[in-house]
């Protein structure tokens, strides 16, 4: 059965050392997370189990662990560490992710920056 059923967890935020200037690296900056899970989720509706569905409020918790774990240089590195975390549930059929930086150095007014990626099963 292919999965039209979906999780969204938007607006984790975690500090982080990501970004390609010496300065991003060493002082950090917040990072915000938006993940979207595809995964077949009536066998979750009909038991009102949480070990039949994936745990929203762990899928936080690893989200911001990468995050603030090993830097990066690029945004699009980090989506995809998150992503592939995301997928060792083998009850999740496709990931979107998009990580924002708010805080980016760059140089005229802007609101956000944001990289996403969308991964699947092959």
């Amino acid at each position: 059965m292919d999965a039209v059923d979906e999780i969204t967890l938007t607006g984790v935020r975690a500090f982080g050392y990501h970004g390609v200037y010496a300065d991003e690296k060493r002082d950090g900056q917040e990072f915000v997370v938006d993940v979207r899970l595809r995964l077949p989720l009536h066998i979750a509706a009909v038991t009102d189990d949480v070990r039949d569905t994936v745990h929203y409020g762990e899928l936080a918790e690893r989200i911001v662990e990468i995050v603030e774990g090993e830097p990066a240089d690029l945004l699009e590195t980090l989506a995809q560490r998150i992503a592939d975390d995301v997928l060792v549930d083998p009850r999740v059929e496709e990931v979107t992710v998009t990580v924002h930086k708010p805080a980016a150095p760059i140089t005229v007014p802007f609101g956000d920056v944001a990289v996403t990626i969308r991964r699947g099963r092959t």
